[in-house]
């Protein structure tokens, strides 16, 4: 029982307090913030139908989330085929680490909204170009950890395999991938976490549907209250897409995988 207290109370403390810093913000001065409870009055009204659709750029909170999903999806799973076997390659090849090591340091840091422009003007649509700039800006994770973890790999490993005269292949399988795997799941985490954040602020400037739209397009009817709610959405779909990993994680490593 004590152990369920020790993991209940402090973050219903901690909801508690943010909601009540908010009603003091929103209870002080004409700024324009919602209390809590206009909040989930709005709440109750957006999700008794999530999935409805008015047309083509008005539809559901529920519509909007899947569709930024689906672009989540196909740019995350593009970075993932090409930055899990570049990493592999990065790291098992020293030359190949010297000479892409410049570029992804070039590259990296780069903010994703900067990324934006290039796809818009080379795929000529906002669908792709949003895609693009998932995949370029969630790809320097897998990269970066695959590599470190093959480089991490102990030395009498590689000379076990030097002396059994191993192919690559066997190499590969038999050694690198299971060494190798922790580290390649610690990027695909930041990757999915890095793809979701960009997507919200790509949908911001790209428009169409999905839940960067919706709150851009919510400020534009100066609705505040739905700003709040899919703030709320942004959040709890990121700690979901999070815990499935972490849960994933567990399931190919020894010890336990924390957040």
């Amino acid at each position: 029982m004590a152990g369920f207290w020790r993991r209940v109370v402090p973050p219903v403390l901690g909801l508690g307090f943010l909601v009540l810093v908010w009603s003091l913000i929103a209870s002080t001065g004409d700024n324009g913030i919602p209390t809590p409870g206009q909040t989930w009055t709005q709440a109750v009204e957006v999700f008794s139908d999530p999935f409805y659709q008015a047309g083509p750029n008005d539809q559901g909170v529920g519509w909007n989330v899947l569709m930024s999903l689906e672009r989540v999806a196909l740019g995350f799973g593009l970075a993932a085929l090409v930055g899990i076997p570049a990493g592999f390659a990065i790291g098992r090849f020293e030359f190949l680490g010297r000479m892409f090591n410049p570029i992804i340091s070039l590259l990296r840091p780069v903010s994703p909204l900067a990324w934006l422009p290039i796809g818009l003007l080379v795929f000529k649509g906002a669908n792709p170009a949003a895609i693009w700039t998932i995949f370029i800006c969630s790809i320097w994770p897998m990269v970066i950890n695959t590599a470190v973890g093959v480089q991490r790999v102990p030395q009498d490993y590689m000379n076990v395999a030097r002396v059994l005269n191993l192919s690559e292949w066997k190499i590969f399988t038999r050694i690198l991938f299971p060494a190798v795997l922790p580290y390649l799941l610690t990027g695909v985490r930041l990757a999915v976490g890095t793809a979701w954040l960009v997507i919200v602020a790509a949908e911001m400037l790209t428009g169409g549907v999905g839940i960067g739209f919706w709150v851009w397009d919510e400020w534009n009817n100066l609705n505040v209250a739905s700003i709040i709610i899919a703030i709320g959405v942004i959040g709890v779909v990121g700690l979901l897409l999070e815990f499935a990993l972490i849960r994933l994680a567990s399931l190919f490593t020894y010890e336990e995988v924390k957040a």
